[in-house]
């Protein structure tokens, strides 16, 4: 979009607000074990650190890179004396998602694994395939984290039987909702670089938002379709979902850098990385929460505010849609049964 706007080329500095007091409330992690992708920056890195701080075990599943190596020092500066350890993790990859999953079988294997926390995303990218022939966005954003949900389920299961809780949590965002579409197996099968092209205008359903919207319809879905099998084998296993509001991470910086999101006038209604958290880190540790719920900012259309229990939209809770995305995933990812 052009005019007046100018690109969006660093996460904009919005004070803080409520993060600080919830943070201190939240419950203490020792002896516990939390795996988060995607968290070299913003919410993922955000999670990371409470979770360091609280006196959890900390896998930071990332993509082996400088920012990587980065992200783990820098933990360690804000939370010294903390257990953790990187896991390197690509998910535009399955076979390095599968690496990455053997490793933490071997790690875990009597302990069992508390939090997996499916952050990582990527957003608004070009129509483009991984080397696996998926959409770059719906396997970074969901397929991948199909995969390793899938593969590390026993381990949640050993913990929950353990501790009594574990929980898988999916990371949305309000783009579930809109450019309004159902759930559509094309954009979760192996039609990677054919899926509309490169329009990238937000607010007229441009390709690159289409499918960003599809991956964010996939994370609620998934959870809904996760919950429904953990409650029918009366897990201890929870499967919950957030969305973050509107916060000034790097998300948008990336997705900028690849054409796809360029209006700084949008983080006027900002909310600061840390309070965009929130919801993610509600789901992951907080207390008092059920499986299949949905936490997002409880502020003037979910943008920004403290974290609160939502009732799903329609378009996020219908049975075919549950029935869709299971299929499918399991077609790209291989049976996964709760059992």
């Amino acid at each position: 979009m052009g005019g007046s706007w100018s690109k969006y080329t660093a996460p904009a500095e919005i004070e803080t607000q409520w993060f600080h007091d919830f943070e201190k409330d939240l419950p203490s992690l020792e002896g516990k074990v939390v795996c988060v992708t995607g968290c070299t920056t913003g919410t993922g890195f955000i999670a990371a650190r409470t979770a360091a701080k609280k006196g959890a075990h900390v896998v930071m599943l990332n993509r082996q890179s400088a920012r990587s190596e980065a992200a783990e020092k820098s933990l360690l500066e804000v939370a010294p004396g903390s257990n953790v350890t990187s896991v390197a993790c690509d998910l535009q990859s399955f076979d390095s998602v599968k690496e990455a999953a053997s490793k933490l079988k071997s790690m875990f294997a009597d302990k069992g694994i508390d939090v997996l926390c499916n952050n990582a995303g990527v957003m608004a990218l070009a129509d483009e395939a991984t080397k696996d022939g998926y959409d770059v966005q719906m396997q970074t954003n969901h397929l991948s984290h199909f995969l390793l949900t899938k593969e590390l389920y026993p381990l949640l299961e050993k913990a929950a039987q353990q501790r009594g809780d574990a929980r898988i949590v999916n990371h949305s965002s309000g783009a579930r909702k809109f450019p309004s579409k159902d759930l559509d197996a094309d954009y979760l099968g192996k039609n990677g670089g054919s899926l509309g092209g490169n329009g990238n205008s937000m607010f007229f359903g441009g390709a690159r938002w289409q499918r960003y919207h599809q991956t964010k319809l996939a994370n609620a879905v998934f959870t809904l379709a996760l919950d429904e099998r953990l409650r029918a084998k009366s897990s201890k296993v929870k499967a919950l979902c957030a969305a973050p509001g509107l916060a000034a991470t790097n998300l948008q910086v990336t997705t900028n850098q690849a054409d796809g999101f360029n209006d700084t006038w949008m983080m006027r209604f900002a909310q600061s990385g840390e309070d965009g958290t929130m919801p993610l880190l509600q789901c992951c540790v907080g207390e008092g929460v059920q499986s299949g719920e949905f936490y997002e900012p409880d502020g003037m259309a979910a943008m920004k505010g403290k974290p609160a229990k939502i009732d799903l939209e329609p378009i996020c809770t219908k049975p075919e849609s549950r029935n869709i995305l299971w299929q499918e995933s399991e077609k790209a990812c291989g049976a996964f049964n709760i059992e």
